[in-house]
């Protein structure tokens, strides 16, 4: 397994995502919804994997729901890095990385493919996050 590390830009935040994938086999994801479009959000996750969100004070998480309210999206209440997004399903909680907050950028990902999923009931959504997600370590 390797380890990568991500960050807010204030470092108040971040993330160590743990991964047997080697990074050009990384599915990345670019959701076509106007918020991840107005953030620049670029993810990834591995089910086989592992994620730990850390923080150096618990004030500067700030969590943000909207549409099927499934997911808390978290940023940087100093600021404003978007690191990722968490849902529970089944008692677990899974996480998907913004790919623009690892630190350093690695090389050789895969172009971001384009994701619509617009219409999809909660539960296909909640069937969806928790085959791909990446499950919490915490």
């Amino acid at each position: 397994m390797s380890t990568w590390s991500g960050r807010c830009h204030c470092g108040a935040l971040g993330f160590e995502y743990r991964t047997a994938k080697p990074v050009d086999e990384w599915p990345v994801r670019a959701c076509q919804c106007s918020f991840c479009l107005k953030h620049g959000g670029v993810y990834t996750s591995d089910p086989a994997g592992s994620l730990r969100f850390t923080h150096r004070d618990p004030a500067a998480v700030s969590r943000y729901r909207f549409g099927q309210k499934t997911a808390d999206f978290l940023f940087c209440s100093r600021c404003g890095g978007y690191l990722g997004a968490v849902t529970e399903e089944d008692g677990k909680l899974l996480m998907v990385i913004n790919l623009r907050a690892l630190d350093p950028q690695p090389d050789g990902l895969p172009a971001p493919q384009p994701m619509s999923y617009e219409g999809e009931t909660i539960g296909d959504r909640n069937t969806r996050r928790a085959a791909r997600w990446t499950p919490s370590s915490d």
